[in-house]
């Protein structure tokens, strides 16, 4: 798709003083590809290491240096792009984007502009009502990133760390499809969990091994697109939506106020939620592109991509809809349980081991998983602070929690009794059931003792149920399962309740 908004999308308008004003936006997302070495060196990428402690000397631009390919994120960048159903062009060249910064050391930043490794592909996004929207994806190259200049370790120097310099990126080019702040948190919120399903990028943009360049222009609705600016490295989605809302409103004042909107770079500041000026936009000449000589083209065969289709993973759109075709999930349930690659494994190890000890198929207790996962689980890692990597009660002590709760020996109540004591001391359901006592009494005889105590000590309310308050049995109920310390079968005591009250 291209100008054309998809007609499930919701419009999004700035009000001005001469009218509604729609907002057209492309993104162009940096995502560092996951690899141990640089692009073209050898070097670390590991994040966090002392300045300039990671930096060979092709990355320092040293006279001689000459750069080598990285088979592995060539590999990345073409799974990337199968992950988004894009032309993968078995021939791609580097190019040299020449300009001049003290980050730069060579001078020129390797690049691909003409033919990149990645062609045309799409992503589809969900946003908050439920309305979907394909964006279209203009390309994907690869790049190398340049250093990291620090301005603020000196009242009157800044320092060079080259750490960064020469790690690989992917730079993917929306289409200026994206109409709104929601859509565009929608679109990153969507490629980074793509991302770090395939494993080409660890999306972490606090790290800012993922982060956006904001473009953003506006019109009256039906009009060419306006002149755009360029906002630089947006580092999270809800900085992106706000830098996007912000700069479409900054340039409606511009326009209804007698200016006009300078095609420039600006940066955003994070802490007004505003954007300024840094400089003016350049054009693809302005750099003097031109092929890199150092570097031959990349050229691989229908094996090699065949070899990258078959290493992708389940991706997260297919995830969510065999969890609602095949297991029952509803599209909320299905969504937060894929949400992260890591949480879907676990859930589908906890479901496979819950229906093994129930000896059902799991399709028949998937919602039960589903649930207690969700529900549960989540609330417990989210109160201690952990997550699921690293929760304290693994798959196949949830399933065996889970089976209890089935079978009739543990009611609700004591489930949850049960899983708070597995959290705390890492000990499995059986144990705590039997050390502590808590299994589930279905035994009528002491049900029926009970009842029969509580319907003597409240006289006056069994004459009143009888008479025709039949909201009085939820008090029955509740007197009862006091009585026995919530250990009562709630199928077992609204059963003998109901005959003793009636009888």
């Amino acid at each position: 798709m291209s100008d054309a908004d998809s007609a499930t999308a919701a419009p999004f308008t700035v009000k001005g003083a001469t009218g509604d004003w729609e907002i057209v936006v492309g993104l162009e997302v940096h995502a560092q590809v996951t690899a141990q070495a640089k692009l073209f060196s050898g070097a670390s990428t590991q994040f966090g290491a002392e300045p300039n402690a990671q930096v060979s000397l092709v990355d320092a631009a040293m006279p001689g240096m000459l750069p080598v390919i990285n088979g592995e994120c060539v590999r990345q960048a073409v799974r990337t792009g199968l992950a988004i159903n894009a032309q993968i062009n078995k021939w791609s060249r580097f190019d040299r984007k020449n300009y001049f910064y003290p980050d730069l050391p060579q001078g020129y930043q390797i690049s691909q502009l003409y033919h990149p490794i990645v062609g045309e592909g799409s992503l589809e996004i969900t946003l908050d009502d439920g309305t979907t929207k394909t964006i279209g994806i203009e390309r994907i190259h690869l790049e190398q990133d340049a250093g990291k200049s620090v301005h603020d370790l000196h009242p009157s120097m800044s320092y060079v760390d080259l750490n960064r310099s020469g790690c690989a990126l992917m730079e993917i080019v929306s289409r200026p499809d994206i109409r709104s702040p929601a859509e565009a948190g929608a679109y990153v919120a969507a490629l980074r969990q793509l991302l770090r399903y395939v494993g080409s990028c660890d999306g972490n943009m606090d790290e800012g091994s993922m982060r956006a360049d904001v473009n953003v222009s506006v019109r009256k609705a039906g009009q060419p697109f306006g002149t755009r600016t360029e906002t630089k490295n947006v580092n999270s989605v809800r900085f992106i939506m706000a830098a996007v809302e912000h700069e479409a409103r900054r340039q409606v004042d511009v326009i209804e106020s007698g200016g006009t909107v300078v095609q420039e770079t600006r940066l955003f500041d994070p802490n007004s939620g505003t954007t300024r000026s840094m400089r003016g936009k350049e054009d693809a000449h302005d750099y003097r592109y031109f092929p890199d000589p150092d570097l031959l083209p990349l050229v691989f065969d229908d094996a090699f991509i065949d070899q990258c289709r078959a290493s992708l993973p389940e991706l997260p759109a297919a995830k969510r809809a065999r969890y609602q075709a095949d297991l029952g999930l509803s599209p909320y349930l299905a969504g937060v349980l894929t949400a992260e690659q890591e949480t879907a494994a676990w859930f589908e190890t906890a479901l496979a081991a819950t229906a093994r000890r129930l000896a059902k198929p799991e399709a028949e207790v998937a919602l039960r998983v589903a649930n207690f996962v969700s529900g549960d689980l989540f609330g417990a890692l989210k109160r201690l602070g952990r997550d699921i990597g690293d929760s304290p009660v693994d798959p196949d002590a949830l399933s065996e929690l889970l089976a209890l709760g089935a079978d009739g020996t543990l009611s609700g109540p004591l489930m949850k009794q049960v899983f708070e004591a597995m959290l705390e001391t890492g000990e499995r359901a059986a144990a705590i059931v039997e050390a502590r006592g808590l299994k589930q009494v279905s035994d009528t005889g002491a049900i029926d003792a009970a009842i029969q105590a509580v319907l003597e000590a409240n006289p006056d309310k069994v004459a009143e149920y009888r008479g025709g308050k039949d909201k009085l049995f939820g008090f029955f109920v509740g007197q009862v399962m006091r009585a026995m310390a919530g250990k009562a079968a709630p199928g077992v005591v609204n059963d003998r309740l109901k005959a003793l009250l009636d009888g």
